[in-house]
């Protein structure tokens, strides 16, 4: 027996037993039976409403923050006002630690369409539940980034409504690049704090998942805030886009669906056949049955 199909340690009845673990089945990719499952519809919900609290808090952040710097408005020491991006880099963070401990049990606690197609990639989720979530997650990010133009409508437009695009002085390519390797960061840490043999093998070490996904988040926004105001997420950047609707955010607009799919893409793909040695798993299974 290989030692990806044993925890080591427990065996030999050490220290800190470890768990048992296996791998859930491949979720199917069209499983028309998920539309008749009202669980299917809850967690559908449940990353809606996620979605919209986490745009509604995080860019009523960044609008306020601008608000209190903006010297016309706070007074000449306005400069040194407001959270700065630290605090806004942990209103992100710190969303996303409550909103997946919250919503994880229901829906997974995706809320990022990039974060869900690096699960499908996985065959984690059905295309069925895939395509649903990231329909919700938009519309969720919509009314998100409305209520926040509801709410502060004298500045949501002064201060740019919170919405994504390419700082002056970067490239594209570099605005594209920072949104790959921020979204990697990501996806790589919501596989590695969900890995079911992980959770077994540190068993004695109680692991609480969203906390390292909501400080992932937290470490990529000090990085790349100063280049893109840091998208890794498409919902949040198309409901800024949607409810702003100024030609800057749309002229950029690609590079925030590109760069969190492709850095998704690449996250799931190192997790599953790298690290987990997924590719060597199925050919030495494929020799076994030849």
């Amino acid at each position: 027996m290989g030692k990806d199909d044993m925890i080591e340690s427990g065996a030999g009845g050490g220290e800190f037993a470890a768990k048992d673990y296996t791998d859930p089945p491949p979720a199917p990719l069209i499983d028309s039976a998920e539309l008749c499952s009202w669980s299917l519809y809850r967690a559908v919900i449940a990353e809606f409403i996620a979605t919209l609290l986490f745009l509604y808090i995080t860019v009523a952040t960044v609008i306020g923050y601008k608000h209190q710097t903006d010297a016309a408005a706070s007074g000449a020491d306005a400069a040194c006002g407001g959270v700065g991006v630290l605090g806004i880099a942990w209103a992100f963070g710190g969303m996303i630690f409550v909103l997946v401990y919250c919503t994880a049990g229901i829906s997974g606690g995706h809320i990022n369409p990039a974060v869900t197609f690096g699960l499908f990639l996985a065959r984690k989720v059905s295309l069925v539940r895939a395509l649903l979530y990231i329909v919700a997650q938009c519309l969720g990010a919509i009314c998100g980034v409305g209520l926040v133009k509801a709410f502060q409508s004298a500045y949501f437009d002064r201060y740019g409504g919170g919405a994504n695009s390419l700082a002056s002085g970067y490239s594209r390519g570099t605005g594209l690049g920072a949104e790959i390797i921020g979204t990697f960061v990501l996806v790589y840490t919501v596989f590695s704090a969900t890995d079911p043999k992980r959770n077994a093998r540190d068993s004695h070490v109680p692991v609480l998942a969203p906390l390292p996904i909501g400080f992932a988040v937290f470490m990529v926004h000090l990085a790349t805030i100063p280049v893109t105001g840091t998208g890794i997420n498409p919902a949040r950047s198309f409901g800024a886009a949607v409810i702003y609707n100024k030609d800057k955010p749309w002229d950029d607009h690609w590079i925030f669906w590109v760069g969190p799919l492709v850095g998704a893409a690449i996250a799931a793909f190192y997790h599953q056949y790298i690290l987990r040695a997924g590719a060597i798993k199925a050919l030495g299974s494929f020799r076994s049955n030849a």
